[in-house]
């Protein structure tokens, strides 16, 4: 209970975080001081320049929200660019007007709410034996996750919310889920629990493992097994994968070949399913941003 206060106190200080400058358009925060799923936090909703309540728009939903539009607020001076890269896309019209609702992560808790939760089922008493031995399992532990809450709070009470206050297309094929590392796994999740809901995932660098090594590590076996029974099977679903090359990527390629291997064994293909290799890119918001435009019009380009 200590531990709980502790994180709402903590959660509800970092409401009043600094406000992000944009590049184009205009940020709202919407402060989330009561839910029954999550912690406080702040959410960052993005509208584009020329924002019209009579246009209605598809919705982005990303993780990590105070780490998208402004590197003078992020803990280490990087963000993602998301205002600079989908304003030229737009203004380019290679993409559908669209807004992003950033959602925040709570740094002491972003593990338990970003691990699959229901993935977990699929270790024996042995691997949670080995796993005891991993400086990381701490988040892992079965009491501890939340990821099915955080996904919850995403569909029962903070989209009804967006699609209440601002001029959406609400449907499926209009809504769609973006994150990196731990936050490609929390999208994975989403769509394989609400195929429903939304219509396309964006999975950069998705942190398949689990803990930070891969040796006497079975984590990744269980996500993907947990992946390849709760894949939706083809036809309204689009699904956008990539990693980089340098440090903690570099560990992420064997586990994406067995995640396309899934997705092609299901009968995906180039119209609902993109894996990218970027040679050379690390694991930072440098490395997203600069690949930010490949699963934006991936997902919600204009044909």
């Amino acid at each position: 209970m200590k531990n709980l206060l502790l994180i709402c106190m903590l959660s509800i200080s970092s409401l009043m975080a600094q406000k992000p400058e944009v590049y184009s358009g205009q940020i709202d925060i919407l402060p989330i001081e009561a839910s029954a799923y999550i912690a406080p936090r702040n959410v960052y909703v993005w509208l584009p320049d020329g924002y019209d309540p009579k246009i209605s728009y598809s919705v982005l939903y990303m993780h990590d929200g105070q780490m998208l539009f402004d590197a003078n607020t992020t803990w280490n001076k990087q963000e993602w660019g998301v205002d600079e890269v989908l304003s030229g896309l737009m203004a380019e019209g290679k993409m559908q007007p669209c807004i992003v609702v950033g959602v925040a992560n709570i740094p002491s808790i972003r593990h338990y709410e970003y691990a699959p939760q229901k993935a977990f089922s699929y270790l024996d008493e042995e691997d949670f034996e080995l796993l005891s031995t991993h400086q990381q399992s701490r988040s892992f532990e079965p009491d501890s996750l939340r990821a099915d809450n955080y996904l919850r709070f995403l569909v029962e009470e903070l989209k009804p919310m967006i699609d209440k206050q601002y001029s959406t297309l609400s449907d499926q094929a209009h809504t769609f889920i973006a994150g990196s590392s731990m936050g490609g796994l929390i999208s994975m999740y989403a769509m394989c629990e609400y195929p429903q809901v939304f219509g396309g995932a964006a999975c950069l660098s998705t942190h398949w493992p689990g803990l930070f090594q891969v040796e006497n590590n079975p984590v990744g076996a269980a996500f993907l097994h947990y992946f390849e029974e709760h894949l939706p099977a083809p036809g309204n679903n689009r699904w956008y994968f990539d990693f980089g090359t340098a440090t903690l990527d570099a560990i992420y390629e064997p586990y994406q070949q067995q995640a396309d291997a899934i997705l092609q064994a299901a009968g995906y293909n180039a119209t609902n399913w993109t894996t990218m290799k970027f040679e050379g890119d690390d694991h930072s918001e440098n490395a997203w941003k600069g690949r930010l435009s490949y699963p934006v019009l991936f997902l919600l380009g204009k044909e």
